[in-house]
């Protein structure tokens, strides 16, 4: 069977989301250039032209990942509705009980970032944008009156670390933590911040 020809920017995408795959199935420690090539019925030599370095190809292919959360985050934080059903959906989005794919990725990730500074680059760079897409979002709701939040910069940064470590529990510690106390949890976190009755997040679903 021929294989379709691709242009560069096709056969990057097609390379990186081969190795985000590979890097969820193995772990960063683990996956080979040889892996990812496998996947796609491609020489070693051919993934190497696109990324010198495994290095290269795994930096490259978490900040990748991280683009498609940003891009589906900034959809939800788009809407035109309230603030606060906005950010009821991101958040219940991003929590480990939501329909975000990859947290198992993004621990990996984490990992890997104590040794690689392109990786842990990328791992800030997400962050960053994640904690300034949602300290947006309430002051605008701050500044409409729908809620009271005298620092969404903080509430951003709380929620982050809440999320970020209830994810570890469920995903490294399966069973620890059960899907609906953590979805009570996220909800009482992200009223208290708002300073909103968690019967008021309820509502905003609808």
């Amino acid at each position: 069977m021929t294989r379709v020809r691709l242009s560069v920017t096709e056969r990057r995408e097609e390379l990186l989301r081969a190795a985000v795959s590979q890097i969820e199935e193995r772990g960063v420690a683990a996956v080979r250039i040889a892996d990812v090539a496998s996947a796609l019925g491609v020489s070693n030599a051919l993934v190497l032209y696109h990324f010198s370095t495994k290095e290269k190809l795994v930096a490259e292919a978490f900040a990748y990942a991280a683009e498609d959360d940003l891009t589906h985050l900034r959809k939800l934080l788009g809407r035109r509705t309230t603030a606060l059903r906005r950010l009821r959906a991101a958040v219940r989005w991003y929590a480990p009980t939501g329909q975000a794919k990859g947290w198992r990725l993004w621990i990996e990730g984490w990992a890997a970032a104590l040794r690689e500074p392109a990786l842990r680059e990328v791992a800030r760079n997400l962050d960053r944008e994640w904690k300034a897409a949602i300290t947006e979002v309430v002051a605008e709701g701050v500044a409409a009156g729908e809620f009271r939040c005298p620092d969404p910069a903080a509430a951003a940064q709380r929620l982050t670390a809440l999320l970020d470590g209830l994810a570890v529990q469920m995903t490294v510690y399966e069973g620890t933590v059960s899907r609906a106390r953590t979805r009570e949890w996220v909800d009482e976190a992200l009223a208290g911040e708002l300073g909103v009755e968690r019967a008021e997040l309820t509502a905003a679903r609808s």
